[in-house]
């Protein structure tokens, strides 16, 4: 071999080791990263499910009136933030002031008609005590004929009619006390205030009073406005939806989950989130606090028909509940329906499956003063009407 050969082959050995040496350092690498993905699986991914399938939910309050009206003042707008019991949208009260005042006319009269009826009482007593005593003159008078009859001072004829003015006289009397008895069957075991007449009308003012009061839509809750459809001059009628108050200070998130992500899942485990709104600067702490009782496929409009034998397995997912930290949500406020990325902490399984929590109660008390006002001017205009007797009849 010359020695242009032997120049010309040499290199191929130092060649092929560094392919080895680098395809051994590559697989050097690959079995680190594997065996680190592997240790850090176990060790921590294991015990985390995560997904980006994942909204900003809250209520959403209707306001709709109760009363058809012509609407005559809005007072509020998209994006403002109201206060609890804040006037939002007012119409017109004409017709209804109309109708309380008939109400008020009627109870007012109802209370004077059956004031009446207790006075009578004592009048009917009266009659009968004087139809007693006529009774007694006239049997009085009848017995003397009867001791002089026998003497011929006084006729058969005069003792006759003696005898018929008795039974006339008892029949006065019998009148007077059906007449006092019937009376008082409709005052018995009553007073004014709460004779079925008096509260009848009554319940007819408190109806009137309602409908006046319902002519103002109030904000039931604190919010901010959305979706305002109302315009001034609109006519509308209960039902209709006038706009809508969101409570943003107490929304949560529903993320949904795979089925398969679901298996270690338990009630009160901590949730780490991030909003699209903010990035992964702004990291929000919550708590899983419920999941939903069905697939999103099974409360969809047209759920699938499975049982036709046709079908495609799909993966589903279920909505679980997530509820925030209020103080981190004052901090970076959100809004219905953003995009969320949720991360839970699966590694406490003490929590329950489902959520056993008593019912949450929602309730406002911004409806309850309508009908103490009410209430108020019932017993003002009973008061005024009723005078003495009220207290009489007590």
């Amino acid at each position: 071999m010359s020695q242009v050969e032997q120049s010309t082959q040499a290199p191929a050995p130092r060649g092929n080791r560094r392919r080895a040496r680098l395809l051994g350092l590559l697989i050097f690498v690959v079995l680190a990263a594997a065996i680190a993905y592997g240790l850090y699986y176990f060790l921590v991914a294991r015990f985390y499910e995560d997904t980006d399938d994942a909204y900003v939910n809250g209520d959403i309050v209707q306001i709709t009136p109760q009363i058809v009206g012509t609407v005559v003042a809005v007072r509020a707008e998209d994006t403002q933030r109201v206060e609890a019991g804040q006037p939002l949208v007012v119409l017109d009260d004409a017709d209804a002031k109309v109708t309380l005042q008939q109400a008020e006319a009627s109870l007012a009269q109802a209370v004077r008609q059956v004031r009446t009826v207790y006075v009578n009482n004592n009048a009917y007593a009266a009659g009968v005590n004087e139809r007693r005593s006529d009774l007694a003159r006239a049997q009085a008078d009848l017995r003397r004929r009867q001791q002089i009859a026998q003497t011929g001072a006084v006729s058969s004829e005069e003792i006759a009619h003696a005898r018929d003015a008795v039974a006339s006289a008892q029949a006065a009397l019998t009148a007077a006390e059906q007449q006092l008895a019937s009376n008082q069957a409709l005052t018995a075991q009553t007073r004014i205030e709460n004779h079925p007449n008096v509260l009848l009308a009554a319940a007819k003012v408190r109806d009137a009073y309602l409908n006046v009061a319902r002519t103002t839509l109030p904000a039931p809750l604190a919010g901010y406005v959305a979706k305002r459809a109302v315009q001034v001059g609109q006519r509308v009628a209960p039902g209709n939806a006038l706009m809508a108050i969101i409570p943003l200070n107490s929304v949560w998130v529903d993320a949904n989950f795979k089925e398969v992500q679901l298996r270690h899942m338990r009630v009160g485990q901590p949730v780490t989130l991030t909003a699209d709104l903010y990035g992964g600067d702004v990291e929000y702490h919550g708590r899983v606090v419920g999941f939903s009782a069905g697939t999103g496929s099974a409360f969809s409009l047209l759920p699938a028909q499975n049982a036709t034998g046709n079908w495609i397995k799909v993966v589903q997912r279920l909505p679980v509940r997530i509820a925030l930290d209020p103080r981190e949500l004052s901090a970076h406020p959100l809004r219905v329906g953003l995009s969320m990325q949720a991360e839970v902490d699966v590694r406490n399984e003490q929590g329950d499956a489902l959520n056993r929590s008593a019912a949450t109660v929602h309730q406002t008390d911004v409806f309850a003063r309508y009908g103490a006002d009410a209430d108020a001017e019932i017993a003002r205009i009973i008061a005024e009407n009723a005078g003495s007797t009220a207290r009489a009849s007590r």
